[in-house]
């Protein structure tokens, strides 16, 4: 009797603490979808987007080599710019969209740093979306040395594909965002699939079974230049399957390790370790320019050629077909944004208002870090806040040739 006593205290023992550990690994997944589910709220998206390593899961990206710092040549920005016919205050667009940073490099020199909303010059900033630009950087010395065709299926270099939706889109088509894959976009729909891919991130799931398991389409390929995010996770799956190498090791190896950066970076991961392709990088957003800088002098950064110079003059060309939406006023190239119209100049975006605008011409770059909860909003005229940051990107790099020609006042 009291060794069936024993053995009945032992199995409730055991059943207490396998309950306690499924209870402990449950409330962190419910955490990390709590931080989903409230990393946009008021009070909370600034702090957020400085620290998304203490959100979700992470690998870091060290840097390497000798630090090569900015050297200072302040300059003061144009109070103001022109949008929609009227002169704006720099100030007040700044403060409307909820800055959280701003630097601005005029010939290789900071002109300008600013940081706003209590963050610092060492928080490493969720880029968003700009992570796509990123890709592309890595991404162009496979193509240039043929180890990737851009006529190729992306399923010959992710066998994963094979079967999904993506089988016979063309490498091309993916970096344009031309795939025809259906895929909802809209952040502001809790079923849209961009919310339900950010709940696989909190909840250990894999992005590489999310992109394969979509099922349908909204085009065939090459018609239309549809914004698709999941089309960058599957560049990272290309680019995985050809070089045997994750995300953050390729841009330890290709960028962190040479462009002098001043402070590690890190990606954000899936429960597998995946990198978080299409919007995971945090960086200074003094590394943000130097990446920049770098696209500015054509791949080219502190004596060594970096980003293939052919990749780096075609990648941010408007190559992509037109856009599915008519009003869309941008153009778009190989995970770059083109202006149309445009004077050799491009930008990376984020959502939220993260920006890397490059003007070579005006050998001007600006990165503009944000936590604008209304970056979705239009103006009253109709038009996007992208555009009128453009124009007021536009105003900063004219106002600062003008000032280098004339000299301060």
């Amino acid at each position: 009797m009291r060794r069936l006593f024993r053995l009945v205290l032992w199995l409730a023992s055991a059943l207490v603490i396998i309950g306690g550990v499924a209870a402990a690994f449950n409330w962190e997944r419910l955490v990390r979808l709590n931080n989903v589910n409230t990393l946009f709220d008021e009070g909370r998206i600034v702090s957020n987007f400085s620290s998304m390593k203490d959100l979700f899961f992470w690998k870091e990206v060290k840097r390497s080599g000798d630090v090569v710092p900015w050297v200072a040549d302040p300059a003061s920005l144009p109070a103001t710019y022109t949008f929609d016919g009227a002169e704006r205050q720099v100030s007040a667009f700044l403060e409307k969209t909820a800055t959280t940073s701003l630097v601005v490099i005029r010939d290789g020199k900071l002109v300008h740093e600013e940081y706003r909303l209590g963050t610092k010059p060492e928080d490493r900033r969720i880029s968003w979306s700009m992570a796509k630009s990123f890709l592309s950087a890595m991404f162009g010395a496979e193509v240039v040395n043929g180890n990737i065709s851009l006529a190729d299926p992306v399923d010959k270099y992710a066998p994963a594909l094979k079967g999904t939706v993506y089988e016979g889109v063309t490498v091309r088509n993916v970096l344009n965002m031309a795939s025809g894959v259906k895929f909802n976009e809209d952040y502001l729909d809790f079923w849209s699939d961009i919310n339900k891919m950010g709940r696989v991130l909190a909840l250990e799931g894999s992005m590489d079974e999310f992109a394969a398991g979509l099922e349908a389409r909204e085009r065939e390929q090459g018609q239309l230049r549809q914004y698709t995010s999941i089309d960058t996770h599957v560049l990272g799956m290309v680019l995985r399957g050809v070089t045997g190498k994750d995300l953050p090791q390729l841009m330890e190896e290709r960028l962190w390790s040479k462009l002098g950066v001043e402070t590690d970076a890190y990606y954000l991961t899936d429960g597998f370790g995946v990198a978080f392709a299409l919007a995971g990088i945090n960086a200074t957003t003094r590394d943000y320019a130097k990446f920049g800088q770098m696209m500015l002098d054509l791949g080219r950064y502190n004596g060594q050629q970096i980003v293939p110079l052919a990749w780096a003059i075609d990648a941010v060309k408007a190559t992509a077909p037109k856009a599915s939406d008519p009003l869309d006023p941008f153009g778009y190239g190989y995970q770059w944004w083109v202006p149309l119209n445009p004077d050799d100049e491009f930008y990376a975006i984020g959502i939220y208002g993260q920006f890397i605008y490059v003007n070579r011409p005006a050998r001007i770059v600006v990165v503009k870090t944000s936590a604008d909860r209304n970056f979705r909003n239009d103006n009253a005229n109709g038009s996007k806040i992208e555009e009128e940051t453009l124009q007021m990107f536009r105003g900063i790099a004219s106002g600062l040739t003008n000032w280098k020609q004339s000299g301060p006042n």
